[in-house]
């Protein structure tokens, strides 16, 4: 088995957790190899032993069997994007906040590593949106959401929506947001969205802020396709996907999202399961109120 070691440069212990996998692959001769931009900032004397280790962004997915993505859930995200197409496994641990996608801990990371060493372990698949923009070349793909929205004004939207060439509604918001089951404990939960299990096929269409109180979220299936028309607007539109990937667009557009062809693929411990996850990371079952305040 090969790894590949990827991580968020923004956070500070990644160098050194790098460092410390790097070492106890070299000592049990597991294969590996590390993503450029952080063989370059394991410093100079350390970066000589990897000169034949490193590789580009581009060539990650290829170069290995797993992906061990170091950071947070946005870690996930980015490397979902540069690995799905070769259909790569991300194993995520945790060094942000939250950590829905990046679920071990640092705490776990060696006996995790043993485990999988060992083949302990099992794949699940996540489905993946895209976006495409009239008169536009590039496609945007996301393992959350695409999200559509007003930029740089505060006058709202009019977003007029078809699912599967039907007319769903025109809604007066500042967005929407169009997500898969793995992004509804994302942005689309802070929206007051719907939880939806990652088992589910299905796309959810959320309106940001909607200027009326019967505006709510609506689940259409994942073989759906959504369009999206701005006829007019004060500002450009906004497109992002994952929050990472985005583009400014001039009304009059078209945007078309629809599942994605390619797949996310996620390493899962044994142990554990999506609704171990969702207690945890929300705290179900815990009364705060009985929390004492800190600092």
């Amino acid at each position: 088995m090969k790894f590949a070691i990827a991580g968020n440069l923004r956070k500070e212990g990644v160098p050194k957790i790098a460092q410390k996998v790097i070492q106890r692959f070299e000592s049990e001769g597991v294969e590996f190899v590390v993503e450029r931009s952080l063989a370059d900032v394991l410093g100079r004397r350390f970066h000589s032993k990897l000169s034949r280790k490193v590789v580009s962004d581009k060539n990650l997915a290829g170069s290995c069997d797993i992906v061990l993505s170091l950071g947070g859930d946005g870690t996930i995200l980015r490397l979902a994007r540069q690995v799905a197409e070769k259909g790569t496994p991300i194993l995520g641990i945790n060094m942000g906040k939250l950590g829905f996608l990046a679920e071990v801990s640092l705490d776990d990371l060696d006996e995790c590593l043993s485990d999988i060493l060992k083949g302990d372990y099992f794949v699940v698949e996540r489905m993946m949106l895209q976006a495409s923009i009239a008169k536009h070349s590039k496609t945007y793909i996301a393992l959350n959401d695409i999200v559509i929205d007003k930029f740089n004004t505060s006058r709202v939207l009019d977003l007029e929506t078809y699912v599967n060439g039907e007319y769903l509604a025109t809604f007066t918001a500042d967005g929407l947001i169009l997500s898969t089951p793995t992004g509804s404990t994302a942005y689309a939960l802070a929206n007051g969205g719907p939880i939806v299990t990652p088992h589910n096929r299905s796309i959810t269409i959320s309106p940001i802020c909607p200027h009326t109180l019967t505006a709510r979220p609506v689940i259409v299936p994942d073989d759906a396709t959504i369009l999206v028309k701005v006829a007019s607007a004060k500002a450009k539109v906004h497109l992002t996907a994952d929050g990472q990937d985005e583009v400014l667009v001039r009304p009059p557009t078209e945007i078309r999202v629809r599942k994605a062809p390619t797949i996310a693929r996620l390493v899962k411990r044994r142990n554990t399961n999506y609704y171990d996850i969702l207690r945890k990371k929300l705290n179900w079952g815990k009364d705060v109120r009985t929390e004492k305040p800190t600092g």
